[in-house]
């Protein structure tokens, strides 16, 4: 991602080298977006007004400036676009969340989370 990009977003964390991620999550909203951009679901300016717009709308500046919420406001706005361009309904977020949730659960420690793991799945794994 170029440095052009990145200062293009608002209060991103990162180190000289770019993005920091806290927790596995974080990274994956981080490339779940830049894999959406590059599909051309987004423009970069569009991601960047509907992050900072959530972020301004959700959250006190002090509060964001620490990072520790960043990637909540991140994924948060990411739905907020998606379904937005229609590319996904919020029943279709809200039974993936779910199912994600259940695999979770039913995930013993230590091992991936995957979907397969969904001991109700309301839907078929291909």
């Amino acid at each position: 991602m170029t440095t052009a990009l990145l200062d293009a977003l608002p209060n991103i964390p990162r180190d000289k080298d770019g993005p920091v991620f806290r927790e596995p999550w974080e990274a994956q909203a981080f490339a779940m977006t830049v894999a959406l951009h590059a599909k051309g679901l987004f423009t970069w300016a569009e991601w960047a007004d509907a992050l900072a717009y959530h972020i301004k709308t959700t959250e006190t500046k002090s509060a964001c400036d620490s990072g520790v919420d960043y990637y909540s406001h991140w994924l948060s706005a990411l739905e907020q676009l998606v379904i937005a361009k229609h590319a996904a309904t919020p029943e279709g977020l809200h039974t993936l969340q779910a199912a994600w949730d259940r695999a979770a659960r039913a995930t013993p420690h230590g091992q991936p989370i995957e979907l397969a793991n969904d001991p109700s799945p309301a839907y078929t794994i291909s």
